[in-house]
């Protein structure tokens, strides 16, 4: 068991937001707020799956909805509660922890928040590895485990429970349900004992991401490299935004960002395609990284990485691009989160075979 306390926090965020690919939601408002949580409620476990038992039942927790929203809308603190409130008494069942529903952005720190004010562990595990945005393309999802009970609660206190025939139409009852409350909501998913998480989650994530971000707010000589070094990762582009467009709809951040190279990298642009997060990555009609990999925009001086909320004219960038976990390479799971799935007509080639 490790504990999560204020420097555990910050390494989190940071190092969830390299493996959001931009995505998950601008992780500011879920520190402060679960910064603010630590300090009144204590350090918060996190703990192995095998460290509880078998029958033990996990419950998948994240806020859901257009990340511009997401970072404006705040949260009033008492989600996580009736989150597991409603769903032991859908299943008359206890829950004996939480775990992020996708590793990203706010959605790998807001469960630090809920953890704290209910009293429960985190388990060290998500069921993304990096964060996607639709509620089907999980690895509980690839595995076979029920989505149901969904739990949707806003900071009014609204609570809509329901059950649907499969993830996808989950994904479309959720999306109506968030706009009507603002187009943010929080929501608990997928849930699941530990012998189903074994299988059907990407294991040691969270303390993974923690170790990144601790590397990353420690390195002082050249923080970019050592965070290839830490991800495998591949340094596409080195420039500055000279255009971004962006349009919230149906619940999704959409659209584009060109940057174009600076130094080494004159004369060069490349084009971010996103619907929250990071999709795809094109140089003169060449892919150069795509989905389901993961591609992070940061800062050029720090490597702090940037969500898709954040990309603003004139940033310099450097745009990277680190392989997914593995799960998410068979002919199955590209089904569900490949490039075709999002309408691009390219077959998906891992990261490191166009880099390599």
């Amino acid at each position: 068991m490790k504990l999560i306390g204020d420097n555990e926090l910050e390494w989190l965020s940071m190092g969830a937001s390299v493996f959001g690919g931009g995505g998950g939601g601008d992780p500011h408002m879920g520190s402060l707020m679960a910064g603010h949580a630590l300090d009144t409620g204590g350090e918060v476990p996190l703990v192995s799956l095998d460290s509880l038992d078998d029958e033990d039942l996990i419950l998948p927790v994240a806020m859901v909805g257009a990340p511009t929203v997401m970072a404006e809308k705040f949260l009033s603190g008492d989600e996580g509660d009736r989150l597991k409130t409603a769903m032991e008494k859908a299943l008359d069942r206890k829950i004996s922890a939480v775990c992020c529903a996708e590793l990203g952005g706010v959605n790998g720190v807001i469960p630090v928040m809920w953890a704290t004010r209910i009293g429960l562990p985190i388990v060290d595990c998500d069921l993304m590895g990096r964060a996607f945005p639709e509620l089907q393309m999980t690895t509980a999802a690839i595995a076979g485990v029920s989505i149901n009970p969904v739990v949707i609660t806003d900071e009014r206190g609204n609570v809509v429970q329901f059950r649907t025939v499969s993830p996808k139409w989950a994904e479309k009852m959720v999306r109506t349900v968030v706009a009507s409350m603002g187009a943010a909501a929080s929501l608990c998913l997928y849930p699941m004992t530990v012998a189903q998480a074994k299988t059907a989650t990407v294991v040691g994530s969270v303390s993974r991401a923690m170790e990144v971000g601790r590397l990353l707010l420690e390195a002082s000589d050249d923080p970019i490299a050592a965070l290839c070094d830490s991800v495998d990762g591949y340094p596409l582009i080195e420039g500055k935004l000279v255009d971004v467009e962006r349009q919230t709809t149906e619940g999704f951040s959409r659209g584009s960002a060109t940057i174009e190279g600076t130094g080494a990298d004159s004369g060069r642009l490349l084009r971010l395609e996103f619907q929250n997060e990071n999709l795809l990555a094109m140089e003169d009609g060449r892919v150069l990284a795509s989905v389901p990999d993961i591609i992070t925009a940061v800062d050029v001086h720090t490597a702090r990485p940037i969500v898709t909320e954040r990309l603003r004219y004139g940033q310099r960038v450097s745009v990277l691009a680190l392989p997914c976990d593995p799960i998410w390479r068979s002919d199955k799971a590209l089904e569900v989160v490949g490039p075709k799935v999002f309408s691009y007509d390219i077959d998906y080639v891992p990261v490191e075979e166009l880099h390599g």
